[in-house]
């Protein structure tokens, strides 16, 4: 298959990274608005490079990644969608809820599929909890805690253009809670500070590759492995357009994490971060 990348910032070049590697993919062809990025991708790579969004379509992909700045989001998935090519978009799918609704209603009906990347959803030791808790194994459940930090600090680039820790980072909990319960957010309760970092320091974690489930029968070790969700996500998407195989999340999954993160901010009592504008390298 050929796929179009659009974007080559950092998620971008992974993602061209990651795709060049499938086996079902056969082809590249990248676009980014520093000319640059998609020389340097398409030498990396044997990509194709060319010169924008609308180039990308008009050579026949199978599908595209979009991993562009967030403004662009919209406006990129619509273009796919009206050429009948399947997306797969890093989260989030807009902006703002209003330019979310106004994009999920134009791919409802369209016969296009349109993934936004929440790998969490394909991380082995998310999917061993859902089985565990889908299966029945860990009884009724009554109390999930979900924490997330970062291994490691974001560039201040991203800092100053991101739209803050709920909606950058809290909103995969939000989305695996709702995935792995099957149940549905009544309500939230937030607070938070905004301050200034002087310094950061950070211990390089390890990465286990194992989870560990105890319940009343006693405890059980299941062996992962080290495969990237990332990977695992993409390999979803690229079963898809061979197979048809279906995706397990779509635009209204995403739009449903994005309005409860909206509702974090509002109960913390300050509006989310305006984004700046920026080019379509994201």
């Amino acid at each position: 298959m050929r796929i179009g990348i659009m974007g080559l910032g950092r998620i971008g070049g992974f993602h061209a990274e990651t795709l060049s590697t499938l086996d079902a993919v056969d082809s590249l062809v990248v676009t980014d608005p520093v000319a640059a990025a998609a020389t340097a991708a398409a030498e990396r790579f044997g990509a194709q490079a060319v010169d924008s969004p609308e180039a990308v379509l008009a050579t026949g992909v199978d599908g595209v990644v979009i991993a562009a700045a967030t403004d662009a989001h919209p406006e990129l998935i619509l273009a796919a969608v009206r050429a009948g090519v399947p997306v797969f978009c890093e989260k989030p799918v807009a902006r703002t809820i209003g330019e979310s609704l106004d994009v999920l209603r134009a791919v409802e009906g369209s016969g296009v599929a349109v993934q936004i990347g929440y790998n969490r959803r394909f991380d082995p030791g998310y999917l061993a909890a859902r089985a565990a808790v889908v299966g029945g194994e860990l009884g009724p459940l009554h109390t999930v805690r979900s924490t997330t930090l970062d291994p490691e600090p974001p560039p201040a680039a991203y800092v100053a253009v991101s739209g803050g820790i709920f909606r950058d980072c809290a909103v995969h909990d939000f989305d695996t809670v709702r995935w792995i319960t099957g149940r549905e957010v009544t309500e939230v309760y937030a607070t938070g500070s905004r301050g200034e970092a002087t310094a950061m320091n950070f211990v390089q974690p390890h990465l286990d590759d194992r989870i560990v489930v105890r319940t009343p029968a006693g405890e059980r070790t299941e062996e992962l492995g080290r495969r990237s969700s990332y990977t695992y996500q993409l390999d979803a998407y690229a079963a898809h357009l061979r197979h048809g195989t279906p995706l397990p999340l779509d635009a209204e999954d995403a739009l449903t994490a994005m309005s409860l993160i909206d509702a974090c901010y509002r109960a913390a009592g300050f509006p989310p971060r305006p984004r700046t504008a920026l080019p379509v390298s994201g």
